[in-house]
């Protein structure tokens, strides 16, 4: 039986405390840099510019807006992505390097950023033009398309995923002979969940991180088990049918619909209250429209400010069905020790903090803390 060591979890809190001041400098820096853009008058002063630019240098006949759009972007995205560099790596790059939860070169995390910014940008920009297309041909419904839009946008994107935007960052390989008993283990894990898999996949998290980590992924024809190199040579058999047990447990318990669904209601009602707000930005900052580009900061604003407002709540619903699939896992496996052992070994490996305080669960955790799904392996 894996047994939890002091001084990880020493490291653990020190690493969640500062990861937790680094958001909050960053989520302060985003809100002081959109507030700057509106009340210093520069977003106007740059839309104004780029239009008169547009005019001066390309006859369109249409395309105008889409263009604006994007070249608009581009500089506010831009200047803030540079600003913020600092911050970017010290967070993503020297923090886990510090604490020993790093592989990754300085040239692989650049290589990293560059393919999703490569990835990243052209969706974000085509997702933008589409919402401020809803925004000029759909008046005061526009944020009812817009929902109906990300809710597809979510489904599509869950489905394609694995096979074309993981692979670019991950080499996804069969298991092979190598793990034969554990892929069959698996395999016959997910017939007895009513399952359908592509197979069972190990990929290459060692190359970035030395924690550990197991998913199903993709719905319909994409959906396979994979699982993190990591994962496959510190863990025994019985820890990882346990561990897979759980991702299975959201399967049959029908999560993934469940959570785009309650996510979607939630983006709903935000983007309900954003066409309010927006409305009522028109006439203190003088926008032309809705539409306008310039209201791009408020409307970055006020979801920003909703999405912390609504973080507690989204997070109680994700450990509401994360409870619900360790307890698929314990009973379809009958395995507690193994299930109690995986998750003490997550801890040791992932520093992941086993008990947290109240008020961190409630604000940050979409899981529940490692403590209290360790100590209800032991007890049930």
């Amino acid at each position: 039986m894996t047994t939890l060591d002091p001084e990880k979890q020493k490291q653990a809190k020190q690493y969640s405390r500062i990861s937790r001041r680094l958001w909050l400098a960053d989520t302060l820096f985003g809100g002081a840099y959109a507030l700057a853009w509106l009340f210093a008058g520069w977003s106007i002063a740059l839309r104004e510019w780029l239009s008169t630019l547009i005019t001066d240098n390309w006859t369109l006949i249409t395309g105008k807006d889409w263009l604006l759009i994007a070249l608009y972007i581009a500089i506010f995205g831009g200047i803030y992505s540079i600003i913020n560099l600092p911050l970017s790596y010290y967070s993503g790059f020297v923090l886990p390097h510090r604490f020993d939860q790093s592989n990754q070169s300085f040239k692989d995390w650049v290589v990293d950023q560059l393919k999703g910014l490569a990835i990243g940008a052209p969706l974000g920009l085509l997702l933008l033009e589409l919402f401020y297309l809803a925004l000029r041909l759909t008046g005061d419904l526009w944020w009812l398309w817009v929902a109906g839009g990300l809710l597809l946008f979510n489904v599509l994107l869950s489905n394609l995923a694995p096979v074309l935007i993981m692979p670019l960052f991950n080499k996804y390989v069969p298991l092979g002979d190598d793990h034969k008993e554990l892929e069959e283990r698996l395999l016959a894990l997910a017939k007895r969940a009513d399952t359908k898999v592509k197979g069972v996949f190990k990929f290459d998290m060692s190359k970035r991180t030395k924690a550990a980590n197991a998913a199903l992924t993709g719905i319909g024809n994409t959906r396979r088990i994979v699982l993190g190199d990591t994962l496959i040579n510190e863990f025994t058999v019985d820890e990882i049918e346990t561990v897979m047990a759980h991702e299975l447990g959201h399967h049959v318990h029908k999560d993934i619909p469940f959570l785009i669904l309650s996510g979607t209601l939630l983006t709903t009602l935000g983007l309900f209250i954003s066409s309010l707000v927006l409305d009522y930005a028109v006439g203190v900052f003088s926008f032309t429209s809705v539409a306008d580009i310039a209201a791009f900061p408020a409307l970055s604003l006020v979801l920003g400010a909703y999405g912390l407002l609504t973080q507690p709540l989204s997070n109680a619903l994700s450990r509401w069905r994360e409870n619900m699939a360790d307890d698929y896992a314990l009973q379809s496996t009958g395995k507690n020790e193994a299930f109690a052992s995986a998750f003490t070994r997550l801890a040791n490996q992932n520093l992941g903090e086993v008990d947290p305080e109240a008020w961190v669960v409630f604000m940050f955790y979409s899981h529940p803390p490692l403590g209290e799904r360790i100590a209800k392996a032991q007890r049930t």
